[in-house]
C-alpha cells in the first residue's frame, strides 16, 4: 500500500494514502455537526477553511464520546466503548487512522499540533460522566474534571485558532471552567435525577450535609444556596479573566470561543438573577437567541 511521511507528535510515521480525508468525507463530518444543532456550528462555519474542518473535527469527536457517556445503557459496554476511542486515538497518532473521524482528525492535528493527552483528557472526563452515579470528592476534583470535559477542549481550539501556547492556554483554563461551572449549576435538577451530584462533598459536608446518598435530598437542604454561590463565585471569577484574555487578543481569530463565552455568560447572568433558592426552575438561552449571538458576534 501507497504512503506519504507525516509528523506527529514530533515523530515521522507513515500514513497510508487511504487514510487521506477528501471532499465527501469532511462533508459528512460537518453534517453530522450540523446535525447535531449546535448554534455555534455558525462561529465555526466562518473560520477560514482549514481551521473550519479541523474544529469541526474536534466537535464531532467531542460529540461522539459525550454520547456514549450520556447515553442509557450499561457502564461496562460504556466503557468499553471510550477505550475504543482511546485505541482508535493511539493508532491515530501512530499514523493508522481508522475510520471516518480518526482520519478527519489526522490532519487538524498535523496541521495544528493537537496534543494527543488532551484527547485522552476528554475521554478520560466522559468516563467520569459515564459512571452509574457521580460524586465530586472535593474541589481540586472538580477542577480536574472541569479540565477533562471543558478545558482539554479549549487547550485544542486555541491551537487550532492560532493563539500562542501561553494564552491560548490561559484561555482554555479560565473560559473552560468558567462554562463548564455554568453547566453544573443550570443542570442541577438533571443531574441529581441521574445520580449525579457535581457539587463537591466538602463544600457540601462545611454546611452540614454530610450524607449524599440521594442526589435529589441534597438539593433539599436549607443551605444548598451557600454552596451554589461558591460555585459561582469562582464561574464568576473565570469569566473575568477569560473577558480579559479576549478582550487582548483579535476577536476574529477567535471567534467560537466569544460566541461561547457570551451565550454562557448570559446564562450565567440569568442563573445567578433567578438566585439559588431557586434551583428547581429552570433558565435557559433559547436557541434563537443563541443564534443571533453567533451570527452577531460570529461576524466581528
Amino acid at each position: 500500500m501507497k504512503s506519504e511521511t507525516i509528523e506527529l507528535d514530533g515523530r515521522s510515521v507513515a500514513r497510508p494514502l487511504a487514510a487521506i480525508v477528501g471532499p465527501d468525507d469532511w462533508a459528512q463530518v460537518e453534517a453530522a455537526v450540523r446535525a447535531s444543532g449546535t448554534s455555534f456550528y455558525w462561529a465555526m462555519r466562518l473560520l477560514p477553511a482549514e481551521k473550519r474542518r479541523a474544529m469541526f473535527a474536534v466537535y464531532a469527536f467531542c460529540r461522539e464520546v459525550d454520547d456514549i457517556a450520556d447515553e442509557p445503557g450499561e457502564l461496562d459496554e460504556k466503557t468499553r466503548r471510550l477505550e475504543l476511542w482511546r485505541d482508535a486515538i493511539a493508532a491515530l497518532y501512530a499514523g493508522r487512522p481508522v475510520g471516518l473521524l480518526p482520519r478527519a482528525l489526522a490532519e487538524p492535528i498535523r496541521g495544528f499540533a493537537l496534543r494527543q493527552a488532551d484527547f485522552l483528557a476528554i475521554i478520560d472526563g466522559m468516563k467520569m460522566d459515564a459512571a452509574e452515579r457521580v460524586r465530586i470528592v472535593d474541589r481540586d476534583e472538580l477542577v480536574l474534571y472541569c479540565d477533562r470535559v471543558a478545558c482539554a477542549v479549549g487547550r485544542l481550539s486555541t491551537r487550532i485558532f492560532g493563539m500562542d501556547a501561553e494564552t491560548g492556554e490561559r484561555l482554555a483554563f479560565s473560559l473552560g471552567q468558567a462554562l463548564q461551572l455554568t453547566n453544573i449549576l443550570r443542570d442541577l435538577v438533571e443531574d441529581a435525577e441521574r445520580d449525579r451530584l457535581y457539587l463537591p462533598a466538602d463544600l457540601l459536608a462545611a454546611i452540614g450535609c454530610v450524607d449524599t446518598e440521594v442526589a435529589t435530598d441534597v438539593l433539599r437542604h436549607r443551605r444548598l444556596p451557600e454552596v451554589c454561590e461558591v460555585i459561582a463565585s469562582r464561574a464568576r471569577a473565570r469569566f473575568a479573566e477569560a473577558r480579559d484574555i479576549v478582550a487582548r487578543c483579535d476577536r476574529r481569530q477567535i471567534r467560537p470561543a466569544v460566541v461561547m463565552m457570551e451565550v454562557y455568560g448570559r446564562l450565567f447572568r440569568r442563573l445567578t438573577a433567578r438566585g439559588w433558592q431557586r434551583w428547581a426552575e429552570p433558565v435557559a438561552v433559547p436557541s434563537s437567541e443563541k443564534l443571533w449571538i453567533a451570527l452577531r458576534y460570529g461576524f466581528l
